[in-house]
Formats: C-alpha cells, structure tokens, sequence
C-alpha cells in the first residue's frame, strides 16, 4: 500500500519522554510524488520543517526544529505508516535527535474533523 500524505493536518498524542512535540504541535503536510514536506509549530515547537520520502509504508525524513527554548536541533525519523480503524492516518515516528543524540518514538495522527473547523 502507497499512503499519500499530501493535505494531511496532524498532531502526536503520544510521544517519547524525550520527546519535543505533543498534542499541541499541529504539522502540515504537503506530497509530491515520493517526496513529503511538513511544517510544524506548537506546543514546545516554536518552528520545524521536515522533508522525506516515502515507499509504501514507511517513511523516512530529516527535520530541524527549534524548541520553545530557543534550541536548534535536528535529526533523522524512519517511520511506518498506517491507517487507523476509523479511517485516520497514523505515523509511528521512531526519531534521532542527531544534536542530543536522543531516540525516542512519537505517533503522529490526523487531527480530528472538529478540530479543523
């Protein structure tokens, strides 16, 4: 299956303990063939880019951010991707802090309807 992110708005309900982005960080997704783009904000994130590509089910970006703090990090995420039993779509983003030398697994889901409106 070839998942299709392009126009996707989403959050991460469940990060790692180590993790930047939560609920509130919102990412919005833009595809163009294989190569996927997302800018985010929110949360602890005062501002992140990520640009990737995608086979199949899987997922692979590099991002930058820069936290609430005012810190510069960046890294790399292998990602499978899925889809949810009401239809959302689901990453489960298994990341490396490159600056902090971190790892640590977020998931990432559609934001729901509602919250769009």
């Amino acid at each position: 299956m070839t998942f299709d992110l392009d126009g996707h708005i989403m959050h991460a309900p469940i990060t790692g303990t180590n993790g930047i982005v939560n609920a509130e960080t919102i990412f919005r997704f833009s595809q163009e063939g294989d190569v996927v783009r997302a800018s985010y904000a929110g949360g602890r994130v005062q501002f992140g880019e990520l640009i990737g590509r995608v086979k199949g089910d899987a997922l692979e970006f590099r991002y930058c951010q820069i936290d609430s703090d005012g810190n510069l990090d960046g890294g790399v995420s292998q990602c499978s991707l899925e889809t949810r039993s009401d239809g959302a779509l689901r990453i489960i983003v298994r990341f490396h802090r490159e600056a902090r030398g971190e790892r640590g697994i977020n998931i990432i889901e559609d934001v729901p309807a509602a919250w769009q409106e």
